[in-house]
């Protein structure tokens, strides 16, 4: 079984989210299993030199992108035993940020055109492509379109997950033909409310789908959670799976992690007190070991929950607490957590942006994290804060729900509330100040159980390996 996962990035070499993170340790995880499995991604402008100094170069083709064709360099590399490909092509890909363009559309249309395009031209033939959100969800349509026919590609399934159904990909009609090269009869495939509509396609045209939780596969089929897309869903419900992420867990390591104050384990705890004493130091805050230091890294929207936050923060507060916050999103949240970082001195550090050596001074310092989010596809911040022997605050929902369980069930690993309240949340924060106030044996043995817990990639690669299996016999 040969596995092609097609990514519009990927761990190590570009990074904005949760995906990368994915794309870095599924295939890993999948190789470790004896599944192949390789990962194509664009060549970015940010990737580094060092990383450019161990590519080698393949070969270069011309890709059509409707009217045009465009040069397709094909670039090899291999981290960790999973070779990867990166696809080269300076007009679309040598910028700042990796989304966000005028041409986005175009941007990606070229790039799932020339994942399909390479195939011919590497030494692998997959019997699965495996597809990640707006930025690939043309690749199953192409295939249904322009080479289902080719025995080239006869036999290729694809496979398409949702990582967040906020962001599907919608374009004007006029790129029907002019960008994404599809005749008119296409129209109804891609259209969706009004415009094209990408992760619609995709859903239709891909042979089996996926979300990154199996609460959030639930969830997306209501009209609360769908951003508009249930019908479709529904409508295609017997091909819709959902497997919870898994995080890497030699790349978020506490004993090995050199972003660290200290190193720990579950075998040796003793460095997360230091941990917590630097973490205070470096932000600004008075170190006191005496009270719980609540940590937040995340971006600063809405529906993370920070509506919630906002409205009962002062509130949170009049206890005996400390709070760091590492992020950036919404005007709103900034400057709210910048007032409050200059109001409360000894209580609020707040640090705006995404700073990855921050985070996992966070993630190690901290003695809870708060997740609050209204919905959370599936979340990874959790389980890494749990790696590091950080307690959960999160709301019951998508992966939150499927990988933090009450301590009020008895065998609990974080703190949980039901209803997306900003007063249940405040009481479910004072619920944990309560117990590491007033229970020191029973919150160490909390932590101890947090840093003992597994949530690698074998279980969930697992999942996925049934899955491949199943679609293609």
């Amino acid at each position: 079984m040969k596995i092609l996962y097609a990514s519009s990035e990927a761990y190590p070499f570009a990074m904005s989210g949760g995906l990368a993170d994915v794309a870095g340790a599924l295939p890993k995880a999948l190789r470790r299993r004896l599944v192949g499995c390789r990962v194509v991604m664009p060549l970015y402008g940010s990737v580094s030199e060092e990383l450019r100094a161990d590519m080698k170069f393949i070969t270069s083709i011309t890709v059509p992108v409707a009217w045009r064709r465009q040069y397709c360099g094909i670039y090899e590399a291999r981290v960790d035993g999973v070779i990867y490909y990166l696809l080269d092509n300076q007009y679309y890909f040598k910028r700042e940020g990796l989304y966000g363009h005028y041409d986005d559309a175009e941007r990606f249309a070229f790039f799932s055109r020339a994942v399909l395009e390479m195939i011919p031209y590497i030494d692998y033939n997959p019997d699965i492509i495996h597809c990640n959100d707006w930025q690939t969800a043309m690749i199953p349509v192409y295939l249904d379109r322009f080479y289902c026919h080719d025995p080239r590609y006869t036999n290729i399934k694809t496979f398409y997950t949702i990582h967040n159904i906020q962001y599907q990909g919608n374009f004007g009609f006029e790129l029907l033909g002019d960008v994404f090269g599809l005749p008119e009869e296409s129209a109804g495939l891609m259209e969706y409310n009004g415009c094209l509509n990408l992760m619609k396609a995709a859903i239709e045209c891909a042979h089996l789908v996926t979300t990154v939780s199996p609460t959030y596969a639930k969830e997306i089929l209501t009209e609360e959670y769908s951003h508009g897309l249930s019908p479709i869903l529904i409508r295609n419900s017997q091909k819709v799976f959902g497997i919870v992420n898994g995080i890497d867990t030699v790349v978020y390591d506490p004993e090995a992690d050199k972003a660290l104050f200290a190193p720990f384990s579950a075998a040796d705890p003793s460095g997360k007190a230091v941990n917590k004493a630097e973490l205070q130091k470096y932000v600004g805050l008075p170190q006191r070991d005496d009270l719980p230091l609540i940590g937040v890294v995340s971006r600063l929207v809405g529906h993370k929950g920070f509506d919630l936050v906002k409205c009962v923060f002062e509130d949170m507060l009049k206890a005996d607490v400390q709070v760091v916050i590492l992020g950036s999103g919404e005007w709103e949240f900034e400057t709210f957590f910048y007032e409050m970082g200059q109001k409360y001195k000894d209580k609020v550090a707040f640090k705006l942006g995404f700073i990855p050596d921050l985070a996992r001074k966070i993630y190690g310092g901290a003695d809870m994290f708060l997740m609050p989010s209204k919905s959370e596809p599936c979340g990874l911040a959790q389980m890494i804060a749990l790696r590091y022997g950080t307690i959960p605050i999160v709301r019951k929902t998508g992966g939150l729900n499927d990988t933090i369980t009450d301590i009020s069930l008895g065998d609990g690993n974080g703190f949980v509330f039901d209803e997306y309240n900003a007063h249940l949340m405040l009481e479910t924060i004072w619920r944990a100040i309560g117990m590491y106030d007033n229970d020191k044996k029973g919150w160490t043995a909390l932590r101890d159980n947090a840093l003992a817990i597994d949530n690698g990639w074998n279980v969930s690669a697992g999942e996925y390996i049934k899955l491949y299996k199943e679609l293609l016999s």
